[in-house]
């Protein structure tokens, strides 16, 4: 059981790329706060 190759769940592989996806969303986020001298909350119109 332990040998089957699944790629749905909480596996290494989609860990991996979560972390990434979400440090690459972070920076952006980052960077478009030092571009436009607004938060996101208030690009969004929601502050």
């Amino acid at each position: 059981m332990e040998n089957q190759t699944t790629k749905f769940g909480f596996t290494q592989f989609a860990e991996t790329w979560n972390g990434r996806l979400a440090m690459l969303g972070f920076v952006i986020g980052l960077a478009t706060e030092l571009l436009t001298g607004q938060g996101i909350l208030s690009q969004l119109g929601l502050m």
